[in-house]
């Protein structure tokens, strides 16, 4: 039996045991993270939490209306065992009961009916052998003349958020970038924040910022400077991250669906891992709300 409850009836601490538990489990699904990024989100439970699914909304007039809040790519169903006819019982819950203009699923809840986006992924292995076997050859001679910048990690500075705002690019609105600033605070309070420079010469070139926990590295922004593109730093600092890191922890490219964006993931050896979405035009939500309602 599937229950809805709003924010304040959730059981914290059996919700943190089921996502903990679960082989979804991701950093997302943290209550920490939920809060942070949604204005408002409830929960999904099947039975006594054996199964939980996060469902951020939006009010608009007098409507709940579903959709992923920034930076927050898959949700889905938690559970200790990937059972598809729960999971198929949570996705009809949601559209019966919901005004769904954006819920992305995780990777791990497979629908019969649902369109797919890309990701990317490259799991732990020996580096030598990605870079020798799996790297696109003009990434190698991309990665190999770029050897002359320098490597670091980087904090939260008035010069790297200064970098930032000048050069991050996909977000529209002003108060979006003001949000990611503020989210980058958060996950520095939650040790979950690691950031890398490229330099030329002293000169930042280009930035990765990164979410990280014990088994992975999950890619938030890369962030370049334009007018110093040609010293090929992006290239340079993934090269140089999964060198240090790939045969310990995962790396997650968080994306792919953009065909340029997509074949530069690929250039490094990684892997598609495709996640399943329900996206409705506003028409349909105007349509839906009639229904339900």
């Amino acid at each position: 039996m599937i229950k809805r409850l709003s924010y304040q009836e959730i059981d914290f601490e059996k919700y943190n045991q089921c996502v903990e538990n679960s082989i979804q489990k991701n950093f997302y699904c943290d209550k920490e993270t939920l809060d942070f990024l949604c204005k408002n989100w409830e929960l999904l439970v099947y039975n006594d939490y054996e199964a939980v699914m996060p469902i951020p909304f939006t009010k608009k007039l007098v409507f709940k209306v579903v959709d992923m809040p920034l930076f927050c790519q898959q949700l889905g169903v938690f559970s200790k065992e990937n059972n598809t006819v729960i999971n198929q019982k949570f996705l009809e819950y949601l559209n019966t009961n919901y005004n769904v203009i954006n819920y992305q699923f995780n990777h791990e809840n497979r629908f019969e009916s649902l369109t797919t986006k890309k990701n990317y992924i490259i799991p732990v292995q020996e580096y030598a052998f990605l870079r020798r076997k799996k790297y696109f050859k003009g990434r190698k001679s991309t990665v190999k003349t770029a050897q002359y910048l320098e490597f670091k990690e980087v904090f939260i500075s008035d010069e790297i958020l200064e970098f930032t705002c000048d050069n991050f690019k996909g977000l529209e609105k002003q108060s979006d970038l003001d949000f990611f600033i503020k989210y980058l605070f958060f996950l520095k309070k939650s040790n979950k924040l690691k950031m890398f420079g490229s330099y030329f010469e002293n000169q930042l070139t280009n930035i990765t910022i990164l979410t990280a926990d014990s088994k992975s590295f999950s890619l938030l922004g890369l962030i370049n400077n334009e007018a110093l593109k040609e010293h090929n730093g992006a290239s340079f600092l993934i090269d140089r991250i999964l060198q240090e890191n790939i045969e310990n922890k995962s790396f997650n490219f968080m994306g792919g669906s953009i065909r340029g964006i997509e074949v530069f993931f690929k250039s490094f050896g990684s892997e598609l891992q495709e996640y399943q979405v329900i996206q409705n035009s506003k028409k349909d939500i105007i349509l839906n709300c009639l229904k339900i309602s």
